[in-house]
Formats: C-alpha cells, sequence, structure tokens
C-alpha cells in the first residue's frame, strides 16, 4: 500500500500541523504501509494557468516544466493521499491549493454522471485513491474547519476519489505547550497514531477515535485568556 502524504504548512515538520500528521503517519508505516512525505515549501509548483492543454494538446500532462512533473506520477500511483495544512485563514495554504488545482490532468475532459451527480472520470492510470485531510487551528470551535472539509468532500465526490475522514486539531498550540507541561494530553496522539493503524489495516478510520483527535483540552473561556495572555506577552 502506498501512501503519499503532502503537507502544506510553512513550518514544515516543526509546525502545530505536523504534530498531528507524524504519529497518524507512524501508524500507517507501523500497519506496513509505504509512505512518502513532502512539504510544499520544499517544492516548485506553480498555478493553474487554466489553458487547459492537459485535456485537449497533451492529454495527462501539464505543460508547466515545475516538480508537478515528477510528483504527479506519485499521485496518481498512491493508494492514499494524505493532505495537511493549518488554517490560516479558513483555507488550505495557497501552496497546497495550487498543487491540488494542478492535479487537472489526473482527470478526463469529459462530464458524467456518478450517483446523479456531474464528476469528472478519471483518466486511466489514476487510482481512485483514499483521500484523508490533518489539518489544525488556534480556534476553539470544530466549525473552523467546515470550509475545508466542504472543499475535499467535493473534490472527492466529483473526481473519484474517496474522502475516507480527517484528522482535526483545533487549539493546536495548546495541545504542545500541555505536553510539554505534562498534561493527560498524550491520548490525542495515541489516538492520531491508531487512526492511521485503522486506515492500513481495515479502509477507514473509527470516529470515535478521530473524536478524541478533536476533543476539547480546555473550556473555552479558559483557552481564550491563556491564548490571549500569550499573544499579548508576543506584541510586548
Amino acid at each position: 500500500m502506498k501512501v503519499l502524504a503532502i503537507n502544506g504548512s510553512p513550518c514544515k515538520g516543526q509546525g502545530n500541523t505536523a504534530f498531528i500528521l507524524t504519529p497518524f503517519l507512524e501508524g500507517l508505516r507501523e500497519a506496513g504501509a509505504e509512505v512518502e512525505l513532502f512539504y510544499t515549501k520544499d517544492l516548485n509548483i506553480n498555478p493553474c494557468q487554466g489553458e487547459l492543454n492537459c485535456w485537449f494538446k497533451t492529454p495527462g500532462t501539464c505543460s508547466q516544466q515545475d516538480d508537478m512533473q515528477w510528483l504527479g506520477s506519485k499521485l496518481r500511483e498512491a493508494d492514499i493521499r494524505v493532505f495537511a495544512t493549518p488554517v490560516f485563514f479558513w483555507g488550505v495554504t495557497g501552496p497546497l491549493k495550487n498543487l491540488i488545482d494542478r492535479m487537472l490532468p489526473m482527470a478526463e475532459p469529459f462530464i458524467s454522471l456518478r450517483n446523479g451527480h456531474c464528476s469528472k472520470p478519471l483518466r486511466q492510470g489514476t487510482k481512485p485513491a483514499k483521500v484523508v485531510l490533518v489539518s489544525t487551528c488556534a480556534f476553539w470551535e470544530m466549525d473552523n474547519f467546515d470550509p475545508m472539509l466542504a472543499h475535499f468532500q467535493t473534490l472527492c465526490r466529483n473526481s473519484g476519489f474517496e474522502f475516507s475522514g480527517a484528522l482535526l486539531r483545533p487549539q493546536g498550540r495548546t495541545l504542545r505547550n500541555m505536553l510539554a507541561k505534562g498534561a493527560p494530553v498524550g491520548d490525542v496522539l495515541d489516538a492520531a497514531r491508531e487512526a492511521g493503524r485503522q486506515l492500513a489495516t481495515t479502509g477507514q478510520m473509527s470516529p470515535d477515535t478521530l473524536k478524541i483527535v478533536s476533543r476539547p483540552l480546555l473550556p473555552l473561556e479558559q483557552y481564550l485568556d491563556l491564548i490571549n495572555d500569550r499573544f499579548h506577552k508576543m506584541l510586548d
């Protein structure tokens, strides 16, 4: 089983997103999956130009010469695609959005009906892979992930991929700080690792496991006092 993970955080492996992504990928490896991880910050991927040459002039191949030339092949061959990103302004980071837009050559130009809904058939040679979202944000509420969730669910529904679920961690920075102080929050990281094992062995992640990944760490008012005090100190 091939897993391709893309981390769209500018902090790469040191960010809050990686704090959840790393144990998840470890769980996949422990269950026997072959995992590759790339960071958008290390990749040269231009925005889609919208000229649709990848559909009509050079079917399946983008005319731009950048890192999507080789990364596209890995994306097409992966059994599981993991997209990781922080929430900065209620969506995926810009570089990750560029990468997702450049996946257009994986689809045919034609429109077909799938379950009564217009969709794009996958081009031959592209696996109908499982897709997983991993995301963190500094906000307390889970609904801050809703725009991103809707994006990935729609992408999968209309392109023939299978959306397998999301590991969502609100109050992301607080988790790292609490763990460093010895607070009993290690179950969050254990659940992220378990979700990886579950996906590799059964093809799905337990909703109960994902709930642990997202569980509240502090009451809302206490969290607001803590995070705002930290921001005030950064301004001083």
